[in-house]
């Protein structure tokens, strides 16, 4: 009887505290969303869509919701989602006074970086910093370095692309890990000072170092990154469930927190051995010029250098913003160049390759960014498969700041309200793209073929203040990626479906292709 009474007191506090939690909110704090439509749960809670990225499929549930629903869905407590290109400009333009929601506290590690601060003035301030390392001069100094790691990429891919399968035709391939390997090397090259070796092991493998009194160990770090992307994209959604997350019985939780650490230690060894190496040179000339060398020499408007803790952070950044996207983005481009292919065939890779092959010497083994980077075609085929695969694809989520609130539309949104545009679901619009929205059509980029809600539409750094500053450098690596592999190899693909998992960014699961060199 003692037992049931103490079931039956343990109910009734759950009961109490659920109401207290969740349903006054709900009649009280949030009823000005009560008339929004979207499903059941995300009226009370932000379970529904933490759920959605604990399965790693917080994009797909956000789009099936829009369909469902229409283009104003309410995902959260305070949460609307706005699946419309005008969205864009009212939620992520300059000078709406909007803020970073608390979301992204859950990815900060150390102190935070340009990508998680939430504060405005702290932002500006970091922001102008590094965007000396991101200027037009300072990213043409980049090629020198990525086209170092291209040239041992396709060493490796030469020697795959050696051992033929039975039909003695193309070697078999998955391209993801490949695609993660050269850019992983390359951010490190250009954030780090040198590369993380994974295109010459030809595996995910990188130093940690925890604590500066631990020994430095090696750890994987495309699936720490992985790891660290779910884990937080959760957790964020969820910001009373962190203090407790690790005492979880559910592994996820667990292992997802010690990637944070883990990709922090990443991020620490190689900046420590990158500046023990430069302390160790008194000679300026001898200092390279890359991301880390400008982070160390740029100067606050007080003149103050940036500190350790913060150079690691903005370091931890760069290795996430660089490695992570471009390996997902250069995959499902792809994966996409070749599905074109093979469904209009004839129409898709020869054009292409003449247009590389005018552009790119005969005897040249990887392609120069001088060479491609006003190729229209591959201009094209890249956006065309940004597009589709949105590698950005969650609507990053602001705070409505504003004393009245805002309006869209007919709706005004108060003070406290979280609101996002969804990248993937803007992207796959058949409202405004056309009823052929899920087709690889890089024709539709020709210049007169874009409406002026297709052209806001496509956000794939996103928008306003906050817009991706790397995105120039992304670019040229893309560019230099794609058109390296496409001009040199034959490519088969060998899957029906680009299957994808959402952490921060949609990664590709697997792309396997034939490859072969090109006669």
């Amino acid at each position: 009887m003692a037992l049931l009474s103490g079931w039956s007191f343990a109910a009734i506090c759950f009961v109490v505290v659920s109401i207290h939690y969740y349903l006054l909110p709900y009649v009280k704090t949030y009823k000005h969303l009560q008339d929004i439509p979207g499903p059941f749960l995300a009226k009370f809670s932000n379970i529904w869509l933490a759920i959605g990225a604990r399965r790693g499929k917080k994009f797909a549930w956000v789009h099936r919701a829009h369909e469902k629903y229409g283009p104003i869905v309410r995902v959260g407590y305070n949460h609307v989602s706005i699946a419309e290109p005008e969205g864009l400009h009212t939620v992520y333009a300059h000078g709406n006074g909007f803020l970073k929601d608390r979301y992204y506290e859950a990815f900060v590690s150390g102190v935070p970086g340009v990508f998680n601060v939430r504060d405005r003035t702290e932002h500006s301030r970091k922001r102008k910093i590094i965007a000396h390392a991101f200027s037009p001069g300072a990213v043409h100094a980049f090629e020198d370095h990525m086209s170092e790691n291209l040239r041992r990429w396709v060493g490796q891919l030469d020697r795959i692309a050696e051992h033929l399968g039975p039909s003695h035709s193309h070697a078999k391939l998955d391209m993801m890990p490949w695609c993660t390997y050269i850019a992983f090397d390359v951010i490190g090259d250009l954030a780090f000072g040198a590369p993380f070796g994974m295109v010459a092991k030809g595996r995910d493998e990188c130093e940690s170092q925890l604590h500066p009194d631990d020994p430095v160990t090696l750890t994987k770090g495309a699936e720490t990154l992985n790891r660290r992307g779910e884990v937080s994209s959760t957790l964020g959604l969820l910001p009373a469930l962190r203090p407790f997350a690790k005492y979880l019985p559910d592994p996820f939780f667990s292992k997802g927190l010690q990637s944070v650490r883990n990709l922090h230690g990443i991020a620490k060894v190689a900046v420590n051995k990158r500046l023990s190496a430069a302390e160790g040179s008194s000679k300026s000339s001898s200092r390279r010029r890359d991301i880390l060398q400008m982070l160390v020499d740029a100067r606050d408007s007080s003149g103050a250098p940036m500190p350790r803790d913060e150079l690691i952070s903005e370091a931890l950044t760069e290795l996430i913003a660089g490695s992570d996207t471009v390996s997902n983005t250069a995959c499902a481009i792809f994966y996409w160049i070749l599905a074109g292919e093979r469904a209009a065939p004839g129409t898709i890779i020869a054009p292409l390759l003449a247009e590389l092959d005018a552009a790119i010497p005969a005897d040249a083994a990887i392609a120069k960014f001088e060479q491609v980077k006003n190729l229209p075609l591959l201009r094209r085929y890249i956006d065309e498969a940004m597009r589709l695969h949105s590698t950005s694809a969650l609507g990053l989520p602001r705070i409505v700041t504003a004393p009245k609130g805002v309006a869209y539309g007919e709706t005004v949104f108060p003070p406290g309200t979280v609101l996002s545009v969804p990248s993937y679901t803007i992207h796959h619009s058949a409202e405004v793209w056309g009823t052929d929205v899920e087709e690889f059509k890089p024709d539709r980029w020709l210049k007169g073929n874009l409406t002026a809600r297709q052209n806001i539409c496509f956000n794939p750094f996103s928008y306003g203040p906050r817009a991706c500053v790397g995105q120039n450098v992304a670019r040229m690596e893309l560019s230099l990626i794609v058109a390296t592999a496409l001009r040199r190899y034959d490519f088969e693909l060998y899957q029906e479906v680009l299957e994808s998992r959402e952490g921060f960014s949609k990664k590709p699961e697997e792309c396997w292709v034939g490859i072969r060199r090109r006669r």
